[in-house]
């Protein structure tokens, strides 16, 4: 691992009505739009979704690490997430993620130790442990002349 702090940089560009682009150096585009929940297709990748996804990728990457460092054996592990977004005090944000794992191993694996395992994994998964800050907003406005009407989306 490099020595701390990491940075991660995206760009997210958008436009009244097509759908985002989510871009980061070196990585494929990834498109986002609200979800069904909140009028949006439903066929694309959206905040809520991402961040749900985040967080278990996260727990299984952490999981890797620590099964190696422990030298566990396994075969396959799958993580459900499922992230729930409700009112709490005075805001919509999320207010749990679930995972429910399933971790297949060979015959011969201590089961404790697997399990012990799993719980040192959610107790170090860095995404899971960010979920308590309130990020910060830098804001550049420009006009652009040239732009003769702004389209309003329709979601």
């Amino acid at each position: 691992m490099q020595p701390l702090p990491h940075h991660y940089n995206v760009t997210v560009t958008s436009s009244p009505t097509a759908p985002i682009e989510i871009t980061s150096p070196g990585l494929k585009p990834l498109l986002s739009a609200p979800p069904r929940e909140f009028d949006g297709p439903g066929n694309l990748w959206s905040p809520e979704t991402l961040l749900v996804a985040a967080a278990a990728d996260c727990l299984a990457l952490t999981f890797r690490a620590i099964a190696k460092m422990a030298r566990l054996k396994w075969a396959k592990l799958v993580c459900d997430g499922s992230g729930t977004l409700d009112r709490a005090d005075g805001l919509t944000r999320f207010t749990g993620i679930h995972f429910r794992v399933r971790l297949e191993v060979p015959d011969a694996v201590d089961i404790e130790k697997a399990r012990t395992i799993l719980e040192k994994t959610e107790k170090a998964c860095l995404v899971g442990n960010s979920l308590k800050f309130q990020p910060t907003l830098e804001a550049e406005i420009r006009v652009d002349e040239s732009v003769a009407e702004i389209v309003q989306p329709v979601l």
